[in-house]
């Protein structure tokens, strides 16, 4: 996600991703179709936009941040208390007021 921020309205690519992310990992690797699957999912939830272009290899995904670090953060806030209040309602409750 760092990336895409960083990249802005120009967007990234799939593989602009894979690459500056195997770089920050250092010493280990992640997978093109993980980074793949991970920005399809951050598209389905409605963190990450995307559009089409055609280049070499046919058609290629242009990610863009639909939503801004601090956006994203609360966002993930609100899922994350949405799914705890469905499964431990009581706990989660207990939990917020003592915070």
């Amino acid at each position: 996600m760092k990336f895409v921020w960083e990249v802005g309205d120009r967007g990234a690519i799939s593989r602009e991703v894979w690459i500056k992310v195997n770089e920050r990992l250092v010493g280990k690797t992640i997978s093109r179709a993980s980074i793949i699957n991970f920005l399809n999912a951050m598209v389905d939830e409605g963190v990450l936009d995307y559009h089409e272009e055609t280049g070499k290899g046919g058609y290629h995904r242009v990610y863009k941040p639909k939503l801004d670090e601090p956006s994203f953060k609360r966002h993930l806030a609100q899922v994350m208390v949405s799914s705890l209040m469905k499964d431990y309602p009581e706990e989660t409750r207990e939990v917020i007021k003592s915070t």
